[in-house]
C-alpha cells in the first residue's frame, strides 16, 4: 500500500505531488520540530531545517525530541527523526542560527517559510521582510499553552512589526494582540487574559511558560495552512489569524 494511501479522499493525486514538490524551510526546531513531523507524514517531502541550539531537558515538555537528544544539535536531531519516518524524503539540515549572513542562502528556492525563531534579536523581523521580497508567505505558529496561534505573513502584506518595532518582549505582546481581539469581538478568554497577567509579573530572564497542547494544535493548523496555500485555497493573512482552545472560562 502507499505511503499516503490514506491521504484519499482529502487529498487528490495532483495535490499530493504538489505538496511533495513543495520546499520548506523550518526557521527555528524547537515548536518547528512538531509542525516537520506533523508536514512530512501529510507528504512534505522537501525540508530544510535551520536552528543553532541544542535539545535541553525542558525542552521535552512539548517539542519533538526524546531524552537521548538532550545536548545534540536541535537541527541534526530533528532530521534524523524525520528521516526515520521517511528515508526517501529530502531533509537537510543546517546546526546554526539564522542571521543576516547566511538567511540569504537559507531562502534560495524556498515555497513556504515557517518563522519560529526566538525573539532575542530582530532577526525574526528581518526574517519575514526578506521572505516577502522574495514572494514567500511565512508562517508564525505560538504557544499560547492551552490555546495555539497561527498568523500568516503575506508576500507584500502587513508585517508583524506594526504590532511593535522592538523584538523585546514581542511574544507577550503578540499574547495581548490576540486576547484584545478576542475581547473586542465579545469572545473573551479569561483564562488568556490571566496568564499574560501571571507571565507579565514574572521577574527575571524567565522563559515563556508553554505546554505540548499548543504545539501540536497549531502544528496541525500549519500544515492545513501550507496545504491550502499551494493548492490556492483561501487563508487568512496577518492581521488576521487562527486561534483555537477549548479551555472555557468561569461560568
Amino acid at each position: 500500500m502507499d505511503r499516503y494511501s490514506r491521504n484519499r479522499i482529502y487529498v487528490s493525486e495532483e495535490e499530493q505531488e504538489k505538496v511533495r514538490r513543495t520546499r520548506i524551510l523550518l526557521g527555528g526546531a524547537g515548536i518547528g520540530s512538531v509542525i516537520a513531523e506533523c508536514a512530512l507524514r501529510l507528504g512534505f517531502e522537501n525540508i530544510v531545517i535551520a536552528d543553532g541550539s541544542k535539545v535541553e531537558v525542558s525542552d521535552l515538555n512539548r517539542q519533538n525530541f526524546v531524552k537521548s537528544d538532550i545536548g545534540k544539535p536541535k537541527a541534526e536531531s530533528l532530521a534524523k527523526r524525520l528521516l526515520k519516518i521517511n528515508p526517501k524524503a529530502n531533509v537537510r539540515w543546517h546546526n546554526m542560527m539564522i542571521d543576516t549572513d547566511n538567511l540569504e542562502e537559507l531562502l534560495d528556492r524556498v515555497d513556504i517559510a515557517v518563522n519560529a525563531l526566538d525573539f532575542r534579536s530582530d532577526i525574526p523581523f528581518v526574517f519575514d521582510a526578506r521572505c516577502s521580497e522574495k514572494r514567500i508567505p511565512v508562517l508564525h505558529p505560538y504557544n499560547f499553552g492551552w490555546g495555539a496561534f497561527l498568523t500568516i505573513v503575506k508576500p507584500g502584506g502587513y508585517q508583524l512589526n506594526e504590532i511593535s518595532p522592538s523584538y523585546k518582549g514581542f511574544e507577550i505582546k503578540m499574547a495581548e494582540f490576540v486576547a484584545r481581539y478576542c475581547t473586542f469581538w465579545n469572545m473573551p478568554n479569561r483564562w488568556l487574559d490571566g496568564m499574560i497577567e501571571q507571565w507579565r509579573s514574572e521577574r527575571g530572564e524567565l522563559l515563556p511558560p508553554r505546554l505540548a497542547v499548543a504545539s501540536w494544535v497549531v502544528a496541525g493548523h500549519c500544515v492545513n495552512a501550507m496545504f491550502d496555500i499551494i493548492t490556492g485555497e483561501e487563508v487568512k493573512y496577518f492581521p488576521k489569524f487562527y486561534f483555537s482552545s477549548i479551555r472555557c472560562d468561569p461560568a
